[in-house]
């Protein structure tokens, strides 16, 4: 049986419980079509998440890798295309949850300027809308940890031509996360709304071995 590893991202920063991390959970032991999901939940910390996650890859030899984070501000669960060679918390006032600032710092001084994800981004948002979940492509993962740990991974399997699909999927805050007087209108998603369409996106890659033409037709978001 096919294995997917889904790692999601510990709380952080302003964030006291993260949807990657509630997700991930609920998705681990689940068998989907001719797989199964093994989740690891990663610390939001430059470097140490990629190097957990490159032994999640060892351990389990999975087919396929979903690294699940939060982007606060966002309305809809979101597919990142690309991941950059770039690293600057500072813009956002953030450290990691080691307390390291990083600015205009390289994830791999010797990689690409950025590593393409390797998975059917429109199969998977078309899935997730016939699901009734609000869903698009997004080009603009960040430059914090996500970011990161998204090249991190992708890198080390180009480097070493690992037979594995890769990328990033970004969800809203939670509501109870929104419900804080300091977040009053931020968008958020219900941990149910959002594990729905994480299991269609994973449905969707299992079912498309190379991405689909149909065009998405994208709003309100980069």
């Amino acid at each position: 049986m096919a294995t997917i590893l889904v790692t999601g991202y510990e709380a952080y920063g302003n964030t006291p419980v993260n949807p990657a991390e509630a997700v991930a959970k609920r998705l681990d032991g689940r068998r989907i079509g001719d797989a199964v999901v093994a989740s690891r939940i990663v610390p939001n910390s430059f470097f140490v998440s990629i190097e957990r996650a490159v032994a999640a890859i060892g351990e389990l030899a999975p087919e396929v890798v979903v690294m699940l984070g939060e982007f606060t501000g966002r309305a809809m669960v979101t597919v990142e295309r690309i991941a950059q060679n770039l690293n600057d918390g500072t813009r956002y006032g953030l450290v990691d949850n080691a307390g390291v600032a990083m600015q205009d710092e390289l994830t791999a001084p010797d990689g690409p300027a950025a590593h393409y994800a390797t998975l059917p981004i429109r199969a998977m948002v078309r899935a997730m809308r016939r699901a009734g979940i609000p869903a698009d492509i997004s080009d603009a993962p960040g430059t914090f940890c996500c970011n990161h740990l998204m090249y991190g991974v992708l890198h080390h399997i180009e480097t070493r031509r690992l037979p594995i699909r890769a990328g990033w999927i970004h969800l809203p805050a939670l509501p109870e996360v929104a419900a804080l007087e300091e977040n009053l209108g931020l968008p958020s998603m219900s941990v149910e709304t959002a594990t729905a369409g994480v299991t269609a996106a994973l449905e969707a890659i299992l079912a498309n071995p190379a991405d689909i033409t149909e065009p998405i037709r994208s709003r309100l978001q980069v």
